[in-house]
């Protein structure tokens, strides 16, 4: 078998050592390594997503505990994702210049933390202040991981490897609903955040398992480490059997260090900006639904405890099930066609169910929950697009960035929420979500572009 040699240091640049590496992982199967790199982040991916959602189980307690008003238990409900908004950003940048694997050490051990300071939380600041705090580390720990997934991979079946990775983060929310259902009523709002405690005695010792990014470590000068990496995974493609063709070189990336602006200059201008607002639109909805809905069960219909925390959880199964679906089968309809489709596909639940006035929670719990389900096959998929659509050098950046938005957006559904029932009544809860997605879909369907089936180096210079 003719194995591509390393070029020599002294007769290739560094853009010559990226298109060889990134040649050489597109030839290669799903080796070992790629395999449980993907499980042990995803397991800190799973406990991110419970982290995340996590609240919205303990509120129906807290409200009554703390005697909150609804402006109070909004703002709860959003400090998290305002301070994921830091996160995705400041660790995104970060990961450019360290690398992937030191920062999600990293936001992994903040978010832990905080949830033991929230064990200790006696009123509504302390719990705005802590949940701001770990929403930092949440918000900087998935883009990280999204970017280190996707530089591992080829382009041939990679959304569904990705999103089969990324259907972690819901199954943490519906890890959430589980342990609220059997241990809220029981135990009291701490027992979420005792189970959150979890990922600290998992992830800190199976992090030395990781290797680093090898697309990273080329991009930035280290190509020596980048080339053991590749040849450890080709050696264990080759152990396993499989046969490796010769490696296509591709035109050489542009070498140039990461700089932020260049997210706002040429081609990655208009994705940047239609990104953003698909993060937005997306997971105001999302976001804004499966937080308020177990505080609605029990607030607006006087729904017992448990029924109240059940329906919210059946909703998160039925995210989960609608996220299986995308994943099986985004790779064959593309990224654009099902993103727009799922947006405007998503506001007709809503609409119906304003238009019969909310007045039951079966009607809400059916159409609402299509309505997130349908919706939750784009918010969890948009990692897999946004770092699909930024070279290396900006990728983790990009990423991070982008779900900045969808911070925005989860602070802003919640408020959201708790601002227009106040004001207006729960049916304009569901219109102005389906407005916000109309817009979100007109957007994508103008802007977005296709990256199926297409190289990462290819997709951007």
């Amino acid at each position: 078998m003719n194995v591509m040699q390393p070029m020599p240091a002294e007769t290739a640049n560094a853009a010559d050592h990226q298109a060889e590496i990134s040649a050489r992982l597109e030839r290669l199967p799903i080796t070992r390594e790629v395999f449980w790199a993907r499980n042990i982040v995803g397991a800190a991916t799973f406990f991110d997503g419970y982290t995340v959602i996590a609240i919205a189980y303990a509120m129906p307690v807290l409200v009554r505990e703390w005697g909150l008003t609804p402006s109070q238990t909004g703002m709860i409900l959003s400090m998290g994702y305002l301070g994921q908004l830091i996160g995705a950003i400041l660790f995104g940048w970060l990961a450019e210049k360290i690398g992937r694997l030191k920062v999600l050490l990293f936001t992994i051990l903040l978010f832990v933390s905080m949830d033991v300071a929230c064990l200790f939380a006696a009123g509504a600041g302390m719990m705005m202040a802590f949940r701001f705090v770990q929403g930092i580390g949440t918000g900087g720990e998935v883009p990280v991981a999204s970017a280190y997934i996707n530089e591992l991979i080829g382009s041939k079946g990679r959304g569904k490897f990705f999103l089969l990775y990324e259907v972690m983060f819901l199954l943490g929310l519906v890890g959430a609903g589980l342990i609220g259902y059997f241990m809220v009523p029981v135990y009291g709002w701490k027992a979420m955040f005792v189970v959150g405690l979890v990922p600290a005695i998992i992830m800190v010792p199976l992090r030395w398992f990781l290797k680093e990014s090898p697309r990273w470590l080329a991009a930035n000068g280290r190509y020596g480490e980048a080339n053991a990496i590749v040849t450890r995974m080709e050696e264990s493609a080759r152990a396993a059997g499989k046969e490796l063709p010769e490696p296509k070189l591709i035109q050489a990336p542009v070498h140039r260090k990461s700089d932020w602006r260049e997210l706002f200059q040429g081609v990655y201008l208009k994705r940047t900006l239609s990104i953003w607002a698909m993060w937005f639109t997306a997971y105001t909805v999302a976001n804004g639904t499966i937080t308020w809905l177990p505080t609605l069960y029990r607030q607006v219909f006087n729904l017992p405890l448990q029924t109240s925390i059940f329906y919210g959880f059946l909703t998160s199964v039925g995210g989960v099930i609608a996220a299986v679906i995308c994943a099986l089968l985004i790779d064959k309809v593309g990224r654009k066609r099902w993103y727009t489709g799922a947006l405007l596909l998503a506001p007709v639940p809503l609409l119906a169910l304003a238009w019969l006035g909310a007045t039951s929670p079966i009607q809400v719990l059916v159409l609402a929950g299509l309505a997130y389900a349908i919706v939750q096959t784009v918010t969890f998929s948009l990692y897999l697009y946004s770092a699909e659509i930024y070279p290396t050098r900006l990728r983790a950046l990009g990423t991070g960035t982008g779900s900045a938005w969808l911070r925005l957006g989860s602070s802003a559904g919640p408020i959201l929420v708790g601002t227009v029932m106040s004001s207006m009544g729960i049916q304009y809860v569901f219109v102005s979500f389906a407005a916000i997605l109309i817009v979100g879909a007109i957007i994508t369907m103008l802007f977005a572009v296709e990256t199926k089936d297409r190289v990462l180096e290819e997709l951007s210079p």
